[in-house]
């Protein structure tokens, strides 16, 4: 039995939601786990001071990160479509794949993160892009 879902979307899907899930780890283990993941020493001493700012931010990001989520499931057919679903998925697809290449040049600039930080978070986020790139074209004329 052929499935009609784009396997691809899905799986752009599930990474998105796994980014969420690591977001929210960020705002319930707090310091270390922005440490580990990269978010910066200054959002980790904000954190460890008791400030709410960077479970704020944090939360924003997980909510973007969850909506992209469900705008792949979208494309994907597993759930009903959403409004501007074609527009939408392309602008996701173009964050990841920017966001992807375009901090390449400036890494050293770039905060305290390290230069390995900044290969490791481009190369995951060309990869979640090129994902979503090939399952968009996929299903491109289906989402007219």
């Amino acid at each position: 039995m052929k499935s009609n879902y784009n396997k691809l979307l899905i799986l752009g899907a599930v990474l998105s939601a796994l980014a969420v899930l690591l977001h929210i780890g960020c705002i319930i283990f707090g310091a270390p786990w922005y440490r580990v993941f990269g978010a910066g020493e200054d959002m980790a001493q904000m954190a460890e001071a008791g400030s709410n700012q960077p479970a704020l931010i944090t939360f924003i990001v997980a909510v973007i990160l969850g909506v992209w989520s469900l705008y792949a499931l979208a494309g994907a057919g597993v759930i009903r479509r959403l409004p501007l679903l074609r527009t939408a998925l392309c602008l996701i697809t173009a964050v990841y794949l920017i966001r992807g290449v375009a901090a390449l040049p400036f890494m050293y600039q770039l905060s305290e993160n390290s230069p390995l930080f900044w290969l490791v978070s481009s190369g995951i986020c060309l990869f979640f892009g090129v994902v979503h790139l090939i399952g968009l074209r996929q299903v491109w004329q289906k989402l007219k």
